[in-house]
C-alpha cells in the first residue's frame, strides 16, 4: 500500500476513557482546521472494559476523519501507540493521549519543526501532576539522560510527531513509549524538543504507579544503554536494488 505523504495520522490510545471520549474530536476541530496536512484521528482501544469502545464506534460512525482499532485485551500503551502506528499509512504520524492533558492546537508547533527533525517531541511546561508523578518523572528522566544522553528533558510527553518508517524500525517492548527520543537517535536520526501547555486531569484516571513510572523505566534505561553501546553503524556506498525490483511502494 502507497505510503500518504500529506496525511499525518494521529494515533490515541485509549483505556478506561468513557466519560472523555466525547470531548476528543470536538477539541481536534481547530487543529485539524490549520494544519497543513490532511489529519486523521485514529482511535486505539486499549482492551477497556467500560464503556469506551461503544463510545469509541460511535465517533468513527460519525466522523469521516476518524478510525479504531480494538484490542481483545489490555495490552499497555506501548502496545496501543505501536499497532497505531503499523496500522497508519502515512508518512507522518503522532501521539496524544486521550486524557487531553496536552492541547492537540500544539500539534502546530511540532509541525513547523518536522521538515528538519525526524522526531518532534513536545516539554510539558508547568505540569499540572500531582507533587509524587512530578518528583518520579523528574527523576527518570534525569537518569535517562545521564545514561542515554539523548539530551531531552520531558522523553514520555504524550505529544508526538515522528516519522513512520523511524517508528517502525524501533524495537518493540512494554514502556518503549518513554524512549522516542533516545530510540531515534540511535538510529542516526534528529530530535528537537519543544515546549508546550499542560492542563490537569479532568476526567479517569492516571494509569501509571511507581512500578511502572519510575521502578520500571530505569531498567529499560539500562537495557537502551546496552542496545546503543552495541550498535554498528555501517553505509552502503553502492547498490543495484531498485524499488521495481523488490516491489516498494515510493
Amino acid at each position: 500500500m502507497k505510503e500518504e505523504v500529506n496525511v499525518l495520522t494521529i494515533v490515541i490510545p485509549i483505556f478506561n476513557e468513557e466519560d472523555g471520549i466525547e470531548r476528543i474530536l470536538p477539541a481536534f476541530e481547530e487543529y485539524i482546521n490549520q494544519s497543513k496536512f490532511e489529519v486523521l484521528l485514529l482511535l486505539v482501544n486499549d482492551g477497556s472494559t467500560d464503556n469506551s469502545l461503544s463510545e469509541i464506534r460511535k465517533a468513527a460512525a460519525y466522523y469521516e476523519h476518524v478510525d479504531f482499532i480494538s484490542f481483545e485485551k489490555n495490552a499497555g500503551l506501548s502496545a496501543a501507540i505501536r499497532a497505531g502506528f503499523e496500522k497508519s499509512r502515512s508518512k507522518w504520524v503522532g501521539y496524544i493521549d486521550a486524557d487531553l492533558q496536552t492541547d492537540p492546537m500544539d500539534f502546530l508547533k511540532l509541525e513547523a519543526m518536522i521538515p528538519d527533525y525526524d522526531l518532534v517531541t513536545g516539554r510539558r511546561a508547568g505540569r499540572k501532576d500531582s507533587a509524587v508523578k512530578k518528583l518520579s518523572s523528574t527523576f527518570a528522566n534525569w537518569f535517562r539522560d545521564s545514561m542515554l544522553h539523548d539530551g531531552v528533558h520531558d522523553s514520555g510527553c504524550p505529544l508526538k510527531i515522528m516519522r513512520r518508517s523511524v517508528a517502525l524500525n524501533m524495537p518493540f517492548f512494554k514502556g518503549m513509549h518513554r524512549f522516542f527520543p533516545a530510540l531515534t537517535l540511535i538510529q542516526g536520526k534528529k530530535v528537537i524538543e519543544i515546549p508546550i501547555k499542560h492542563y490537569p486531569r479532568i476526567t479517569g484516571k492516571s494509569k501509571f504507579n511507581v512500578w511502572n513510572r519510575l521502578l520500571s523505566p530505569l531498567l529499560d534505561t539500562i537495557a537502551i544503554r546496552w542496545l546503543k553501546n552495541r550498535q554498528v553503524a555501517s553505509t552502503i556506498s553502492e547498490s543495484s536494488i531498485t524499488s521495481q525490483k523488490v516491489g516498494i511502494n515510493e
